[in-house]
């Protein structure tokens, strides 16, 4: 048990700190409120709406592609890939499996139990746990179960520590000794084989960090795990594997995955500013000519966020990092002398991913202008045609991972559930994107855990190919 003085990453390694450019506030929002009225006032409203129109439908189409060749490569190879032999390497570097908690009385024990019953080598792995700061029975929790058995270190954070998940992590990379650092959430379980097929990609000295696949355990708790639990599906099973399979890029995810220590150490760690750390990650390791991976057969489970509430809360997360990550690595990206044409045309879409949303909404609200007959015919009507490819290209991403995952035909049916679920994520991004680019401050919110359906999530485990962040 380890309590880290205030400051103690700060002391270590900040001095390595190269992260995301220095943020400045934007003024986007008016720039694109200028440009709005200047149009409209030079060319006239109509010819506004058209060219809005016009972008949408282009924008639109682009993804749709974009979601075609994912699925149509997820279906080919997909199948056969999923149920793929394990092949062993022989390499067996040394691992530290890293994991932030805060307030994670409900999950915790089971977290614990499940990483101390990883397949790996004991004398090659070691085990830490961060306790950051938490005001519940987390730590306490934690420090009986260490005192039991000597393979668990607990790293507590004083309050006020900082950095939310990133600050965490960073702390427990003082202490890591293992060459791989294997990050798990405080909800998740991996399977026994989890970590050995993660790491085995890195005998590739390219290769400095992996993604596994992400399941849902509690899909049965609430009409929302489910859908959640199918969006998980078309992002791991289609989306993430696609990514791999025509770009070879997929993301880091952040949860059930691992990264080179030397990388994430000579990068400075992950990033405190970035509430999403994994995708500002993933962008400083490809922009720094290093690669990603994607293993869909490491396979851990986790818990969904079971009301509305948590839902939108951990979806603005998303969205404000994402987007974050957009305006602070967009310029870099087609700079890269070591990306090629078509990875910066794949990553700049990656990046715009929680963008299209918002782009949605702009075209709700010309739809809506149109119908009660503000605007002419002229473009609203080709966008409606068009605005419904933005639905049918997710649409096909779920299909093609229902069939991958040999779904029951219920889950098919509760496809259609998704077109009120986008309507809240148009409003949730949107909100995102205004608050970001006015410079609203957000910090790291943990998501809430109910600490039910353990025994769905342990069932789950144990069977490969069940229906289980689905990726952007």
């Amino acid at each position: 048990m380890t309590n880290l003085p205030p400051g103690g990453w700060d002391r270590e390694i900040a001095s390595m700190f190269r992260a995301a450019p220095r943020r400045r506030t934007p003024w986007i929002l008016l720039a694109a409120l200028g440009a709005v009225l200047i149009v409209a006032g030079v060319f006239g409203f109509s010819v506004l709406i058209a060219v809005i129109a016009i972008s949408l439908q282009a924008i639109f189409f682009v993804f749709f592609l974009r979601h075609l060749a994912f699925a149509m490569t997820a279906l080919r190879t997909g199948p056969v890939d999923l149920v793929m032999p394990e092949f062993d390497t022989g390499y067996q570097p040394t691992v530290t499996i890293l994991v932030a908690c805060k307030n994670e009385q409900h999950v915790v024990s089971d977290l614990v139990k499940s990483l101390l019953a990883v397949e790996y080598p004991e004398g090659r792995r070691q085990t830490i746990i961060v306790d950051d700061a938490s005001t519940d029975r987390t730590g306490a929790i934690l420090d009986e179960i260490a005192a039991r058995d000597d393979r668990l270190t607990v790293v507590h954070r004083p309050e006020g520590s900082g950095g939310g998940k990133s600050g965490a992590l960073n702390d427990g990379l003082v202490l890591a000794t293992g060459e791989i650092i294997v990050v798990f959430d405080a909800d998740h379980e991996p399977r026994p084989d989890c970590v050995r097929r993660l790491v085995r990609h890195f005998i590739d000295p390219a290769v400095a960090a992996v993604q596994g696949r992400c399941e849902i355990g509690n899909a049965a708790e609430s009409p929302l795990t489910e859908l959640v639990a199918l969006d998980y599906v078309a992002g791991y099973l289609v989306n993430e594997y696609g990514r791999q399979s025509l770009y070879r890029l997929p993301a880091y995810g952040g949860a059930n995955c691992a990264v080179r220590a030397s990388d994430v150490r000579g990068l400075g760690g992950w990033n405190p500013e970035s509430v999403t750390e994994d995708t500002d990650l993933t962008l400083r390791l490809i922009l720094g000519g290093s690669r990603v991976r994607y293993d869909l057969t490491a396979v851990d489970v986790e818990e969904g966020v079971v009301t509305l509430d948590r839902y939108c809360r951990q979806r603005y997360r998303w969205a404000r990092g994402h987007q974050q990550a957009w305006r602070d690595y967009h310029r870099a990206v087609w700079r890269s002398p070591r990306l090629k044409r078509f990875e910066k045309i794949e990553t700049t879409m990656f990046l715009l991913a929680f963008h299209m949303p918002v782009a949605a909404a702009i075209g709700v609200v010309v739809l809506i202008l149109w119908m009660i007959g503000f605007v002419p015919a002229i473009g609203a009507i080709n966008l409606s045609i068009f605005w419904m490819l933005l639905f049918l290209g997710p649409l096909l991403e779920l299909g093609a991972g229902l069939i991958i995952a040999k779904a029951p035909r219920r889950s098919a049916l509760l496809i259609f559930y998704f077109l009120p679920l986008f309507f809240v994520a148009m409003a949730v991004c949107s909100k995102a994107w205004i608050d970001g680019v006015t410079g609203k401050p957000y910090y790291w919110v943990r998501t809430p855990r109910s600490g039910e359906g353990r025994a769905a999530t342990q069932a789950v485990a144990k069977a490969p190919g069940q229906v289980g962040r689905g990726a952007p």
